[in-house]
This record gives C-alpha cells, sequence and structure tokens, in this order.
C-alpha cells in the first residue's frame, strides 16, 4: 500500500501563488508516476499534471500549461506543484495520487491506483 498526503492548500488573491506538496509513504518504490488532479463541484475530477519518478518526465492539462509547475523528490519521496498566475477557475479540491501501471499517459483517474484526501485551493478574484 502507498499513503498520499496533500498539503499546502488555502485561500490566494487571483495573480497569486500556491505550493502544493504530496508526500507519499509505504510502498512507493512499487509506483511508477505520480499526478495531480482536482475537482470542483459538480464537476469531474480533472488531470491537472504527472510526473515520471524515473525520468521526472512532465505532462501537463492545456488549462495549466505555462502557469504550473510539477516536480518530484525522489529523496524525499515527495512531489510538488508550484501554482502561479492562479485564476478563480483554478479553484478546486486538489488530488495527489500515484499509479503502479507502466503508463505514458497518465492523464485518466483510471490509471491510478492510490489518492490523498486532497486539499482545497480557492482562488479570490
Amino acid at each position: 500500500q502507498v499513503q498520499l498526503v496533500e498539503s499546502g492548500g488555502g485561500l490566494v488573491q487571483a495573480g497569486g501563488s500556491l505550493r502544493l506538496s504530496c508526500a507519499a509513504s509505504g510502498r512507493t518504490f512499487s509506483t511508477y508516476a505520480m499526478g495531480w488532479f482536482r475537482q470542483s463541484p459538480g464537476k469531474e475530477r480533472e488531470f491537472v499534471a504527472a510526473v515520471w519518478w524515473s525520468s521526472s518526465s512532465q505532462r501537463y492539462a492545456d488549462s495549466v500549461k505555462g502557469r504550473f509547475t510539477i516536480s518530484r523528490d525522489a529523496g524525499k519521496n515527495t512531489v510538488y506543484l508550484q501554482m502561479s498566475s492562479l485564476e478563480p477557475e483554478d479553484t478546486a479540491v486538489y488530488y495527489c495520487a500515484a499509479t503502479r501501471m507502466r503508463t505514458a499517459w497518465a492523464t485518466t483517474k483510471d490509471e491510478y491506483d492510490y489518492w490523498g484526501q486532497g486539499t482545497q485551493v480557492t482562488v479570490s478574484s
């Protein structure tokens, strides 16, 4: 099993920045990539970004490209999501996820095996 704990959410004004962290514990060596998803009330959980442990390759949703950066610290088993130029539309609960699948995409919920409990991000206009 892998446990994921997110932190760093909060309230920020539009145009501001936040950094989310996701600390992984347990059988982290079994995971292949990590991702961030978000979910707003009444909407489906959507992909935000993914990073691969071994190569640090990254993938982003079009809506956050150029504003968000995902990174990982393998030594700390931690993944980060640096969010800049935040918009009210970014308001959501942000979830960290881990996959054991050797996937080149890691952009869909079904590809992930483990999930954190989420952290709220609210962007005021």
